[in-house]
This record gives C-alpha cells, structure tokens and sequence, in this order.
C-alpha cells in the first residue's frame, strides 16, 4: 500500500492498482513478442549470412578447380540466395484494444484524483483500488463531508442509461461514429452503475456490522473530454460529466463526520480491504 500527499492537501492511498497492473503486464507481453521477433530474425539473418558464405567458398573453390559449370551454378546460387534474405521485422507492434482500455482507466483514475486533491484538505482521503467480494471500487473519498464511492470510465461515447441498464454510441478521435447502441459493461456484463453498487453495499453493510453506519454516495464520472451524456432515466447513481460539479456535489454534502470517526472509517476500510485481498490471494 502506497500513500500520496501534497503538503496540507488530501492524502490518497493506494490499496491496490489493478489496471497499472494489468496495463503493465500486457505491455511487457508485448515488448516480450518483439523481443522475441527480433531474436528469431537476428538468427535467421545469422543463418542466411551462412548460406551465402558457404556458397561463396564452393565456388571458388570450383573456379580454382576449373569446374566452369559448378561455378556457373554456383553462382546463380549466390545470387538468388542473396535475394532471399530474411525480413526486418515490421516497425513495432500496435497497442491492443485491451492495452488501450487498460490505458485509458489509468489516465482517468489518475486524472480525477489530481483534480479532486486541491480542492480538499488533508482531513481527506482518497482511497485507490479498494475491493472486496463483490468487486474493486475505483476511489473510495472519505472526509467530514461523508463517504463516496466513485467509479471512473474514460470514453469518447454518448452514454445512455435506463437504471442499471448502460449503452452507449462510440466515437473515434476524429468524431465520427463507429458503434451505434452498444452495450456499456465490464468483462462480467455489468453496467458502470452495479461495478460502483455492488461493493459500496458490501462496505456499507460490513461498516455497519462493526458500528459505523454510514450511508455512502455512488458516483460515476465520464472524464474523457467528448464524454457526453444521452437519454437518462431512473438513475442508481450520480452521473458526473465535470470534475467541478462533483467537487461541488461533495462540498455541499450535508452528511458529518467527526475526527475521530474519520480515524475509525479509515482503519476499517484499510483492513476490509486487506482482508478481501488476503482471501483472493489464497484462492
């Protein structure tokens, strides 16, 4: 676990990174495959450079043999096998679609903490990469204004929400659409609205078995810059499109929480988290 301050500003800890992670992992996968391209074209060209001295030799020992149509042959040989070099690798390989996602959730993540850390004092805390069994929340804030449970999606999409229900139509960079209606959900089919549910019902429950019932507000932010939002109806959650109007949303909270009660939220999100994440290590 990592902790990040800025002098008399919000402190964020890092419970786990689990995007960096995997957004590393397939990085060095990738940077393995064109090592390992390399390697087998250095080894090709290795052999072929081989071949062609090999010929080269035969024939001229065929010359000072005077073996005129060895060395006729022998000579075609040079040349066609000169021509038949190995292939430089093509330039190096592309991000997958799954690095780029991977890419975006981390820019977001890393976007939003830097704009909420200036506007909030050190009585706060953000907590990265918080989990337990129904899943990983992305930022967990935590000060006098209350608990809040925010989840961060870097699309360049219109989203569409019906409740629980998410679609989206998908733009590329120039801004023509490429995807009209499709679904906005995780690996596990659910929609941004349940990813941030889900384990902020889990914490809440799990605070208030150990005395500390504290309701937690659900949030998820659009943060890319063409994030829009559509059609918007029977919303589960709070939907922000602008870091500034969050910052107000919490600022304006009316919920309270007392120093020493912030102490106490702190160690025990600390240790739920800790203790999901020592259980999903033995499985």
């Amino acid at each position: 676990r990592r902790e990040r301050t800025w002098g008399y500003l919000m402190r964020a800890i890092y419970l786990s990174n689990h995007p960096g992670e995997k957004l590393q992992a397939i990085r060095r996968q990738r940077q393995a495959a064109e090592e390992q391209e390399m390697t087998h074209y250095r080894e090709a060209v290795a052999q072929h450079q081989a071949r062609v001295v090999a010929i080269r030799r035969e024939r001229a020992e065929a010359r000072m043999q005077r073996r005129w149509w060895a060395w006729f042959r022998l000579s075609f040989s040079v040349l066609f096998t000169g021509r038949d070099a190995p292939r430089r690798p093509s330039p190096p390989m592309e991000p997958s679609h799954q690095e780029e996602i991977f890419a975006a959730g981390v820019a977001g993540e890393l976007y939003v903490e830097n704009q909420i850390a200036p506007a909030f004092g050190d009585d706060w805390i953000l907590f990265r990469g918080y989990k337990n069994r129904r899943g990983e929340i992305d930022g967990v804030l935590l000060g006098p204004g209350g608990l809040f449970a925010l989840e961060v999606k870097n699309r360049n999409a219109t989203v569409h929400i019906d409740g629980d229900d998410w679609w989206c139509d998908k733009y590329d960079r120039y801004g023509n659409l490429v995807e009209e209606g499709k679904p906005f959900v995780d690996r596990g089919g659910r929609s941004p609205s349940r990813e941030v549910n889900e384990p902020a019902n889990e914490l809440e429950k799990f605070l208030r078995s150990r005395g500390q019932p504290v309701p937690i507000q659900r949030f998820v932010i659009l943060v890319h810059e063409r994030s829009d939002l559509g059609t918007t109806r029977n919303l589960t959650v709070g939907v922000a499109t602008s870091m500034d109007w969050l910052i107000g949303v919490v600022k304006e909270s009316q919920s309270t929480i007392e120093a020493g009660q912030l102490a106490e939220l702190e160690r025990l999100i600390k240790k739920d988290h800790r203790h999901h994440q020592q259980r999903q290590a033995v499985r």
